[in-house]
Parts: structure tokens; sequence; C-alpha cells
């Protein structure tokens, strides 16, 4: 019987600092918490596994149409991050590019707690594709996007975000 993710876990003795693929996934976090647009957008992303990102982020009426729901612009940039994070988690040299996003929107997002979920579909080499659902606080889906991601030349460790903190 194989362990649940939770029982996969490992906690680091105090002091120490994560190696391998979870570096890489902390130094994901703190790239994302870095981009400017995340003032404009406050929210915080977890790289869970590989191939898989979640975005937590609180919507409230500053993002609304004039119709009382979210703006679409809401909808695209927490799907197109949390696909992104979850394919760039397979990636730890180079940064992803997004080179296409289909968005669907299922229904409209009030204001409250909202969760975006991203997880890898396919590809290994120069392009990637995956995709994201927004799930709201009643634990609906909202909304639902596929992306492409493309390997660009890039380097991760160039990106002042991705670097160690200090």
């Amino acid at each position: 019987m194989p362990c649940s993710p939770a029982a996969r876990r490992v906690t680091l003795p105090e002091g120490m600092a994560p190696s391998g693929e979870a570096a890489h996934f902390r130094a994901l976090e703190r790239l994302y918490a870095s981009a400017r647009i995340n003032q404009l957008f406050p929210s915080r992303l977890s790289v869970t596994a590989p191939g898989e990102a979640r975005i937590a982020f609180d919507v409230n009426e500053s993002y609304f149409h004039a119709g009382g729901a979210t703006h679409g612009t809401v909808y695209f940039k927490m799907l197109d991050d949390a696909a992104f994070y979850a394919a760039n988690s397979l990636v730890s040299d180079r940064f992803l590019l997004t080179t296409a996003f289909n968005l669907f929107f299922t229904r409209p997002l009030r204001a409250g707690p909202v969760v975006a979920e991203g997880r890898w579909l396919s590809g290994k080499r120069r392009v990637y594709v995956a995709e994201a659902r927004l799930i709201d606080s009643e634990g609906e889906e909202v909304g639902r996007g596929t992306g492409t991601f493309m390997r660009s030349t890039i380097a991760l460790a160039s990106l002042p975000g991705y670097a160690e903190a200090p």
C-alpha cells in the first residue's frame, strides 16, 4: 500500500536548508512572491509536489466589474500562474514562458477566499502543457484553464527572487 502524500513529508532539523527538489520548490515560491504584479494581487504560492502548484488568495470587491463579480483578469492571472508554476516545478534550470492559454469561465466569482490548483499534463523537453482550476470558498469550480509553456533562455538562477533568501 503506497504512503499518503502527507506521510512522505519530512521535517528538516532546525537550521538545515532544503536541498534538491524541495529547494527548487521553495525558490519558485520566493520567485512568485517577489514578482511586482503580486503587489496588485496579494496571494501565496505553494509548490506541493512535482507538477503541482496551489495559489491561495482573497477576492474583494476592488476586483469586481460593473456586473458585481470578479473581472476576468483575476481568473486569467491566477489560472496562468498556477499552471505555469506546476510546469516550472519540473524544470530546475530555465524560466518557462506562457505561449498560449485557454480560459473557461464556469460561474461568477464572488468575494472571499479562492484557491487556484495547477497541475502538469504533458511535455518534458521544450514545451509543457498544464491546467489549472479555480475553487471558490464553497468548494465550487468557478473557472478552468489550460496552457502551453516553453523553456526560455532565462536561467532561473539569474533571477533575484529565485536566489537563496538572505
